[in-house]
């Protein structure tokens, strides 16, 4: 069986929720205990359900109580979605026969079967998503709730395909259930490692590079389009972070960068990074994954293995989250993925997208020049 060993990163369960959660018309609910349903409740500040099983379930079975939550749920209208923990998992229960009879979603996607791209892989494949060839514009990949900045890049792509006359596709996933099966032929993403696979990729949305590659290449197949006023934002923009960042570069040395996260969102900050302030990326501490970059990676399952990456190589910057914010010390800190306790985030900031770059830069700028006497 496998084992749940990356306690940095969510689980495979909370994966399928914040996939199905997105959904508006799904009704989800957590089968399990009540742990399992407040931490992706809290980490993904959505309305999810719970049968909040106790030990005379797991003794005697879960059935009546789940089958009670279901029945409390089918008079709202949304389909209803069940997602397995790793308790009723472990205790081997027939929850398919358990809903026989009922019109319900189910997803075996216990903590143990994977961490949180594979569960929210599994819950998207039951979905089913496929194109309609009648269906116009470009859909909008990569939208997970766990991601902080989901919901600003949704913004900064419906506000970049205004700007080029595109049509907005199916937005995976935040968008209304129907959407699912009626997605436009092409698609661009926002963060690679909550990719749905539907539709024919464009290309991706970090960083200016990826910006402008990737709206040509819309140029080139969405009829109607216009992107003139997008690449001359980006070259407007670009030409301001530069700016910036050669000011910076005046006054102070290049910094050596610590990265973590994510591989998509890492491996961008390393890239812009160094790009821009000319940063030496000591190491990139991947979650998921070994990540396709020249930067030097590792996968970092643990809050050890992030002290010891940060002590070996004494970065100015490190990028991530609370938790290497605890273990930093004196380098500056900019956070890209939760946790990213003790701050508020009201306002939806975007990582994709020309506003993106500027918001991470700006960001880091702003950060190292605290750090200097």
């Amino acid at each position: 069986m496998p084992e749940c060993d990356n306690p940095l990163w969510p689980c495979a369960m909370t994966g399928a929720a914040a996939c199905l959660a997105g959904f508006d018309g799904i009704a989800v609910v957590i089968h399990g205990s009540s742990g399992c349903y407040y931490y992706p409740t809290t980490l993904l500040h959505a309305p999810l359900h719970g049968t909040f099983i106790l030990e005379n379930e797991v003794i005697f079975g879960s059935e009546d109580r789940l089958l009670e939550v279901i029945g409390g749920l089918s008079k709202t209208g949304k389909r209803i979605a069940v997602i397995t923990t790793c308790v009723p998992a472990i205790l081997g229960e027939d929850i398919r026969s358990m809903l026989e009879g009922h019109d319900v979603i189910l997803v075996d996607s216990p903590g143990f079967s994977g961490d949180i791209e594979t569960g929210y892989a599994k819950a998207l494949a039951i979905l089913e998503p496929r194109t309609d060839p009648g269906s116009c514009g470009v859909n909008i990949d990569g939208v997970c709730m766990f991601d902080p900045f989901s919901a600003g890049n949704v913004q900064e792509m419906v506000r970049l395909f205004r700007m080029a006359s595109v049509p907005v596709g199916t937005i995976f996933c935040q968008d209304r259930l129907e959407n699912v099966h009626r997605a436009a032929p092409y698609t661009i993403g926002t963060n690679g490692d909550f990719a749905s696979g539907t539709g024919e990729y464009l290309g991706g949305m970090l960083g200016f590079d990826a910006v402008r590659e990737t709206f040509t290449r819309i140029g080139e197949v969405i009829d109607g389009s216009d992107i003139g006023p997008v690449l001359a934002e980006l070259d407007h923009q670009e030409e301001r972070v530069v700016q910036a960042c050669d000011k910076y570069l005046h006054r102070y040395d290049p910094p050596v960068a610590a990265v973590f996260g994510g591989c998509s969102y890492a491996t961008f900050a390393a890239r812009v990074l160094n790009q821009y302030l000319d940063a030496e990326i000591c190491s990139i501490g991947s979650r998921n994954s070994e990540c396709d970059t020249t930067f030097p990676v590792a996968r970092v399952a643990g809050l050890s293995q992030v002290r010891d990456l940060i002590s070996a190589h004494s970065p100015d910057l490190v990028i991530g989250s609370s938790f290497e914010r605890s273990v930093c010390g004196n380098a500056a800190f900019v956070g890209i993925i939760p946790p990213l306790r003790g701050s508020i985030r009201l306002f939806p900031s975007p990582i994709a997208g020309t506003n993106g770059t500027l918001s991470f830069i700006e960001q880091v700028l702003n950060a190292c020049m605290n750090k200097k006497p």
